[in-house]
């Protein structure tokens, strides 16, 4: 009896995937039940091709992509060499999307997903793959980031299907109040809100406003690069205790995303039938830029303010897993079939 291929013999069969702005999750679940996690940065450095530069590449056994006379690094690889070669890293990805005008950004998506994801189980496996809502506050085009993600996968062998990245988040936390709440994912590139009622979304929708827009604000007003603003939230924060000007820009600009995406909630909620839950629901937040030290007491503090909530809120909490919650949410939806 031919014995199956170890993969096959450890894992379930269906993936998870979150496309962020700032890193790309994968999620597969192994055959006694566990998460299997594996993050890459969505990022790469590109350099100008010698002899040189190859041979140091290769001696630190360093992957690379030869590509029309330049050298791509792709992943942590390319933040551990940015500094070496005083250069600022590139992203696939602009604002929640792969950019349109990079022509680079595309084969270098696919460079990284073949890292993080591998080879699938069996042909055309299934994955679920995360996508942002329609965005209330600008015109970018989902279709084209829908589409373009799905046939980068179909080519690696795998089904792609996709899905609202705050549903996936009411998929991974929301089962203890029957997947019922409110789920915001707040990310790199956009804000992603999903309210479900027994996992059926009620609204979900984005804003075009993140953790990079913070970046871009606090730096314009201290007159600053954002790259310097970005190195001061990686230190460490604390959103009700900042320390020093900058900290402060940051903490003003943090209080203003809240405040937008809560706004931008209630409006959502006066356009539909809002169904009667029968008991106050949780706020779960999730992504990057909620792991801000504070950034759930002042997410508290902000919605306190809010008397016109139309929904009876329970709690507010951060996700069990808030960078992985969405591709965890994106694998539970891909094994149940949904």
């Amino acid at each position: 009896m031919t014995a199956k291929p170890k993969q096959e013999q450890e894992y379930s069969i269906g993936r998870g995937l979150d496309v962020g702005t700032a890193n790309l999750v994968a999620a597969k679940m192994t055959k006694d039940g566990n998460f299997e996690i594996n993050p890459v940065r969505n990022a790469f450095l590109d350099i100008q091709e010698d002899s040189f530069t190859t041979k140091m590449l290769e001696s630190q056994n360093i992957p690379f992509i030869k590509r029309d006379g330049k050298l791509y690094i792709v992943g942590e690889s390319a933040f551990e060499l940015a500094n070496v070669f005083n250069k600022e890293t590139r992203r696939p990805m602009k604002e929640g999307m792969i950019s349109p005008t990079d022509a680079d950004a595309m084969p270098m998506e696919v460079e990284l997903l073949k890292q993080i994801l591998g080879k699938p189980i069996e042909e055309g496996e299934p994955i679920y793959f995360s996508i942002p809502a329609d965005p209330v506050d600008s015109r970018m085009n989902i279709v084209y980031h829908e589409s373009i993600v799905s046939g980068i996968l179909e080519k690696l062998g795998y089904n792609g299907k996709s899905i609202n990245e705050g549903h996936a988040v009411v998929f991974a936390e929301l089962a203890n109040s029957e997947f019922s709440g409110v789920a915001c994912s707040f990310g790199g590139g956009m804000v992603n809100v999903c309210v479900a009622f027994k996992s059926i979304p009620v609204i979900s929708f984005a804003t075009s406003k993140g953790g990079d827009w913070i970046d871009r604000q606090a730096a314009q007003v201290m007159n600053i690069a954002a790259s310097k603003i970005t190195a001061i939230k990686e230190k460490g924060i604390d959103l009700m205790s900042p320390n020093g000007p900058e900290q402060e820009a940051i903490t003003i600009y943090y209080k203003h995303l809240i405040r937008y995406s809560l706004e931008k909630i209630i409006e959502k909620l006066a356009t539909v039938d809002v169904p009667n839950f029968p008991n106050p629901v949780p706020i779960v937040v999730s992504g990057g830029t909620s792991m801000a030290k504070g950034f759930v007491d002042l997410f508290r503090l902000e919605l306190n303010k809010k008397k016109n909530f139309p929904i009876a809120i329970s709690e507010v909490r951060t996700a069990e897993d808030q960078l992985n919650a969405t591709a965890k949410g994106c694998l539970i939806a891909a094994l149940s079939g949904q």
